[in-house]
């Protein structure tokens, strides 16, 4: 018996630390309290960002159109991870430095992949297999982008992998795509929830 305790805290303990190093040098974007941090973008609509209980939300009525939220750091190499939860028919997005939008959409009930539908590189590039939740579930997502490469994975499947992106998507901030932007999360569309959003710097390339 005292053995199987030993094994089973040994294994525990591996555990946590394997996770620990998963999440090594990723440094978090949300305190958990406010907005501190962020910014809104100047754009047309109300602010309808809130954080509750450690949630980061954008609740939007019907025909109700709200503002981006900017962060106020900019990263240039740098893979991050977060997580996010619509309703079905909601439609968002996160920016990778502002111009390149990985789309946010309700979709699970189309069962389709698309440019414009959930985990999507914005009109450029469809996710190479569906991999939507249910609305009112929260799903992942890590994405790395590398000079004009971007890798994402949406609730733990590899949906695009080193896509070129030499151009915004379409509602960046500007068209300096070779210089180092923001997070910008896109809220003038519909309800969204965030949490856990961080960031890890990666080296600049030769």
């Amino acid at each position: 018996m005292k053995l199987l305790t030993t094994l089973i805290t040994f294994a525990i303990t591996a555990a946590t630390s394997f996770a620990a190093d998963e999440e090594k040098d990723f440094k978090h974007l949300l305190n958990g309290k406010d907005t501190t941090g962020w910014h809104l973008r100047k754009d047309k609509g109300h602010n309808a960002w809130k954080v509750e209980e450690g949630i980061l939300k954008n609740e939007l009525k019907k025909g109700e159109h709200g503002t981006d939220l900017v962060c106020d750091t900019k990263h240039s190499n740098f893979t991050v991870r977060y997580e996010f939860q619509v309703p079905d028919g909601s439609n968002s997005g996160f920016y990778l430095r502002g111009r390149h939008e990985i789309q946010i959409l309700g979709d699970f009930k189309s069962g389709k992949a698309s440019k414009v539908g959930n985990g999507g590189i914005y009109n450029l590039k469809e996710p190479s297999e569906f991999a939507s939740k249910p609305a009112g579930e929260w799903q992942t997502v890590e994405a790395t982008i590398i000079d004009n490469k971007i890798t994402v994975t949406l609730n733990g499947k590899k949906i695009h992998d080193n896509v070129e992106c030499n151009a915004g998507t379409g509602g960046q901030l500007d068209n300096n795509v070779k210089e180092p932007g923001p997070i910008l999360l896109q809220g003038d569309h519909g309800t969204v929830w965030f949490r856990n959003i961080r960031v890890k710097e990666l080296p600049a390339t030769k």
